[in-house]
């Protein structure tokens, strides 16, 4: 038994309480198992580009043509364009794993993640939403560096691909799921996030209480597990997204080697409508490793470190 499965299982012990008799599915109405860790690494972006336009599925001869064209612009590697460039690209390639090629749904590959709107891009973004972000870049600008709160959360290892929702990121694309008595434990590698999922009906928080990962509810419809998750904070990884978010994501099991990850964002006072994104998983007999980001997070201390000397001087 792993160290992740034992951390769940006692992460679960402590919540669970005296809802257990309660949370236990009925015999004859056992869910699917959705057990095993899956991966989401995937080429095919969140948002549409141009040249596809209104095409949501291509060919896949259309599809390896644009991936390698995707691969060569965006390697890190790569000695072209001067020294502010080479700094700009930081890590080697060499440690990204953003997987080979674009997801395939119904025999043919995703241009897009997003499926509603229908033209695989994000909605616009509301008056309220746009002016927020206004006021939080004209802040960063002015106060870059006076504590940790004046960093982005991927500096202060709060927010990556992990989610909710979770999307393709650079590397740690694995997520492991466990199901028990009551409830399904979401663990993601990247940041190490467990997102533990109550399967009853048990009242939410009030809604001036935000958490990070929000607050979530899960329930079966048929053969599809549905996390239904508020309480999120005002500072969202998610494009936009504040503390009005209702994410609701559905895990359909395909086959055995797929899982089908979709989620709708619901969020009025950040985007003009909902939208959908779909993400199909592959299972993989991959291990998942402890992500440690806190840990040794110089980078953070010297960047504040070298405010402070940069306010000393003349």
């Amino acid at each position: 038994m792993t160290r992740v499965v034992v951390a769940a299982i006692g992460a679960w012990w402590l919540l669970a309480g005296g809802h257990l008799g309660a949370q236990r599915p009925a015999a004859n109405h056992q869910p699917p198992s959705i057990e095993a860790v899956w991966s989401f690494s995937t080429l095919t972006p969140l948002e549409r580009p141009a040249e596809f336009a209104d095409r949501p599925l291509i060919s896949d001869a259309e599809a390896a043509a644009w991936v390698r064209q995707n691969i060569d612009r965006n390697n890190r590697d790569r000695r072209d364009g001067g020294a502010d460039v080479d700094v700009a690209r930081a890590v080697n390639d060499y440690w990204f794993e953003r997987g080979t090629e674009l997801a395939r749904r119904d025999g043919r590959r995703m241009t897009s993640l997003i499926v509603d709107p229908p033209d695989g891009r994000l909605p616009p973004l509301t008056a309220e939403a746009r002016a927020t972000l206004a006021a939080r870049a004209a802040d960063t600008r002015a106060h870059p560096a006076d504590g940790p709160e004046n960093r982005s959360l991927q500096e202060r290892c709060l927010s990556f691909n992990a989610g909710p929702p979770m999307l393709p990121g650079p590397y740690n694309n694995y997520v492991q799921i466990l199901q028990m008595p009551g409830y399904v434990v979401i663990y993601n590698e990247m940041i190490h996030d467990a997102r533990l999922v109550p399967l009853d009906d048990r009242p939410r928080p009030p809604a001036a209480v935000h958490r990070w990962l929000g607050e979530p509810r899960g329930r079966w419809e048929g053969r599809t597990l549905v996390v239904d998750s508020t309480n999120f904070t005002a500072t969202s990884n998610l494009r936009g997204a504040d503390e009005h978010l209702h994410l609701t994501e559905r895990f359909t099991r395909v086959d055995d080697k797929t899982l089908l990850y979709e989620f709708t964002v619901d969020d009025p006072t950040a985007f003009t409508r909902s939208w959908t994104a779909a993400l199909p998983m592959t299972r993989t007999d991959d291990r998942l490793f402890e992500y440690a980001c806190h840990e040794g997070n110089y980078a953070l201390m010297d960047i504040l470190r070298g405010a402070r000397y940069q306010e000393k001087r003349p």
